[in-house]
């Protein structure tokens, strides 16, 4: 497959937006070791944000990458967040201390964060789009794309109004791909109807699809035993998102470098591309995998944090954590010791049922989730 950008070594991404933690602070010793094998083994594309970490993730590039490595080691992805400018005469002063915090000079790719029909009204209202292009101009930004979280209606009409947008992030995995929420496949479709080359964001749905329920892990064992292949359940969502035309680059959020092995190995093991393509057989696994658990009402949360982060939930309720909790009940019947109902609504943290409704948390949610209804479910259940 031919690559858009020649200079983005390999397809494997490295987002810094799970990194490991030292209670709320950012390892940046584990993370220093983790970006140095990165780039040990060939690869060069990193991925962060103004809000991500709490502001920290920004912090974490410079101590952890730039100051460590020379510019021509790494690219560098940074996003315009509508939540923090206010008027197109904040979004430099902005971008200037996004560079400033990374200790570059100029960002590889500027990308509009979160795009959706909201939001984009805010960002054409600030002239958001046409800062972008003028900082491109300035060599501030290298390339100019956008992050989206919305239907392939609306991703239509931000490419048509802006044909100067270089490339597309998107959700993209096999649990997603005919999701009427996400429209995984409808909104790559549009992408290459503009010949938009594509960033592929959530690949393994906040590693929702490593740990598998039961009846899903049968179908990859069973796979494997006919086939003989040792692919685990990370490899087979990343490589399911690699094989599509026009894919760049495959971001994963890894928190620990076993993590970090596991997908370096499987962006290496084989082929012109690094990763050994997608057979029919492998297709109608992850096709039956997806139905399962479409079939049992698990609910789609990344982890992605931006319902506390972004926008501060005022009970203090871990909306993440809570969902992942019941998923994990859902699919396993149990719950890890640190993830109880008890600990997560302790010392000062919320119960599902004291949300007040205030619709805060599904302003930002990129996956339009209805976190109130959400919310009421999870009470019934551990309430």
């Amino acid at each position: 497959m031919g690559r858009e950008f020649g200079e983005i070594k390999g397809h494997l991404g490295f987002g810094m937006m799970r990194l490991p933690m030292n209670g709320d602070e950012i390892d940046h010793e584990a993370v220093s070791a983790m970006v140095d094998r990165f780039i040990e083994c060939g690869f060069n594309y990193f991925d962060t944000a103004h809000g991500y970490h709490d502001g920290k993730s920004e912090i974490a590039v410079r101590k952890c990458l730039t100051s460590r490595h020379d510019r021509s080691e790494y690219l560098l992805t940074d996003k315009l967040t509508d939540e923090f400018f206010k008027s197109e005469e904040d979004i430099r002063p902005l971008i200037q201390l996004q560079l400033d915090t990374c200790g570059v000079e100029y960002f590889d790719f500027l990308l509009m964060h979160a795009q959706n029909k909201e939001n984009f009204e805010y960002f054409k209202k600030c002239r958001a789009y046409e800062t972008a292009f003028d900082l491109k101009k300035e060599g501030k930004v290298r390339h100019v794309g956008l992050s989206f979280h919305d239907h392939a209606s609306v991703l239509d009409q931000i490419l048509t109004e802006y044909p100067e947008i270089e490339v597309v992030q998107i959700q993209f995995n096999y649990l997603d791909y005919e999701s009427l929420e996400v429209e995984s496949r409808k909104v790559y479709e549009v992408c290459r109807r503009h010949n938009k080359p594509v960033l592929v964001m959530e690949p393994v749905r906040g590693g929702n699809l490593v740990n598998l329920p039961e009846e899903a892990q049968a179908v990859f064992d069973g796979l494997r035993a006919e086939t003989g292949s040792d692919c685990s359940n990370a490899g087979y969502a990343l490589r399911f998102a690699a094989g599509f035309e026009g894919m760049e680059v495959i971001l994963s959020g890894m928190s620990n470098m076993q993590q970090m092995e596991e997908n370096l190995r499987i962006f290496s093991e084989g082929g012109e591309e690094g990763f050994i393509p997608f057979s029919d057989k492998e297709f109608e696994a992850v096709r039956k995998v997806a139905g399962i658990f479409n079939d049992m009402g698990v609910i789609p949360c990344t982890q992605c944090r931006y319902c506390i982060e972004e926008n501060h939930c005022p009970m203090e309720i871990r909306i993440p954590s809570l969902f992942s909790s019941y998923n994990r009940n859902l699919m396993f019947h149990e719950v890890l010791p640190w993830m109880t109902y008890e600990i997560l609504t302790s010392e000062g943290h919320g119960k599902a049922s004291d949300c007040i409704q205030c619709g805060m948390c599904e302003s930002v949610c990129p996956q339009h989730l209805d976190i109130r209804d959400l919310l009421v479910r999870v009470a019934e259940q551990f309430e």
